[in-house]
């Protein structure tokens, strides 16, 4: 699939306060840089944007949106801060056929806790252990060229219990050195679109410019996209009967 069109959207606020201090060094042109530098690498046919929270309609407008086929999602402190209007016209156009990759923090987000309608809490810990992320969904394309497991050094620890709906795909499950496992790879399909959460990615490791987690991201955004479809949302309609 060529020719795809990526936004990637950051809050930029760990960016913008260098915290913690080794975000200059780990990212010095932001999560959504190093994300977007994956995905050039894997997909130099794509058309990359970023976007912040700190731009203009948080940079998500509807022009933008309806140029989308794809939009990744990565927040963490200010997920208060996204205006309803913005959410509300971003699952619009998920729910009409744009995918949805929700990255770490972002299951706390206003457009992840809305599709998928409940709290979306989980449990965590920091303490800069080794996250596994074993594969569950080998036939997946998400999984194609993904070692198993895919091994991240250190990371933010995140358990169970994960509160979201029964996953319509459990792709990844993550163990960690203290014992805790998680969901940490699932999709889930809304309306015409498909969504695809991926846990790992804390501002404090350099987990987005590990070469398999960006096969992932690329994985995800190809299973996502349907730039074919139509951008129009399921709706309500009074069909003639024409089956006798």
């Amino acid at each position: 699939m060529t020719g795809l069109r990526v936004t990637i959207w950051n809050e930029g606020v760990h960016e913008a306060q260098q915290d913690p201090p080794v975000m200059a060094e780990i990212y010095p042109d932001g999560i959504h840089g190093a994300i977007a530098e994956g995905v050039r690498e894997a997909m130099p046919d794509a058309s990359v944007r970023t976007a912040l929270l700190a731009d203009p309609e948080h940079g998500l407008t509807e022009e933008v949106l309806a140029d989308t086929d794809v939009l990744l999602w990565w927040g963490h402190r200010a997920h208060g801060d996204v205006d309803d209007t913005v959410v509300d016209r971003v699952q619009q156009h998920v729910l009409g056929g744009m995918g949805l990759l929700v990255l770490h923090s972002g299951h706390f987000s206003k457009i992840f806790q809305r599709m998928l309608g409940t709290t979306c809490s989980l449990g965590w810990r920091d303490e800069a252990e080794q996250e596994l992320v074993w594969t569950v969904a080998p036939h997946h394309p998400i999984t194609e060229g993904v070692p198993n497991p895919l091994v991240i050094p250190e990371q933010e620890t995140y358990s169970e219990f994960f509160d979201i709906p029964a996953p319509d795909e459990l792709v990844f499950i993550s163990s960690f050195d203290g014992g805790e496992v998680f969901r940490s790879g699932v999709t889930f399909f809304r309306g015409n679109g498909r969504i695809f959460y991926f846990s790992p990615g804390d501002q404090r490791y350099p987990v987005y410019h590990q070469p398999e987690v960006r096969t992932v991201l690329a994985n995800g955004i190809r299973w996502a996209a349907q730039p074919q479809r139509p951008r129009t949302p399921p709706e309500v309609a009074n069909l003639a009967r024409r089956w006798r």
